[in-house]
């Protein structure tokens, strides 16, 4: 004679079959409030990345010429540079970043039209400081080109 067996040992299904049709949302992610941040400038020949963080180093925003959707030579440029910002700068907006501390670091092209298009989208800038680095005779130089 077969015993009926306990329920605890019948087999469950899987989790995903219980709620058929009903997905499992993930909790929101809070949106920060933080009035002042610094924002980094990295102009290269070839592209512009603007990143925008907290005091602490946590990025809020960031953005490129390359993920605007340049490509190529057009990267380096101020305009691309422009629209890199504007991009950056609504995205630290919706974390309520107000004002910012500008450090612009190398020598390309895109350096003051990222600056301008900063402020231009409401951001108020505080301090600019470049951060470029200077080799302090550091490097020893190529050898000399013989033609």
């Amino acid at each position: 004679m077969a015993e009926p067996t306990p329920a605890s040992a019948t087999p469950e299904k899987p989790a995903a079959a219980k709620g058929k049709g009903k997905r499992i949302r993930a909790a929101k992610k809070e949106k920060k409030s933080i009035p002042h941040a610094v924002a980094t400038v990295q102009a290269s020949f070839n592209n512009t990345i603007i990143t925008v963080a907290d005091q602490e180093g946590g990025v809020l925003a960031w953005s490129s010429a390359g993920r605007i959707g340049f490509k190529g030579s057009r990267k380096g440029t101020p305009f691309a540079a422009q629209l890199a910002a504007a991009n950056c700068a609504d995205g630290a907006k919706e974390n309520g970043v107000r004002s910012v501390d500008v450090r612009v670091t190398g020598p390309g092209a895109g350096r003051e039209s990222a600056i301008r298009a900063l402020q231009a989208n409401g951001l108020d800038i505080k301090s600019i400081k470049d951060t470029t680095p200077i080799p302090h005779n550091g490097c020893r130089p190529r050898k000399r080109r013989r033609v």
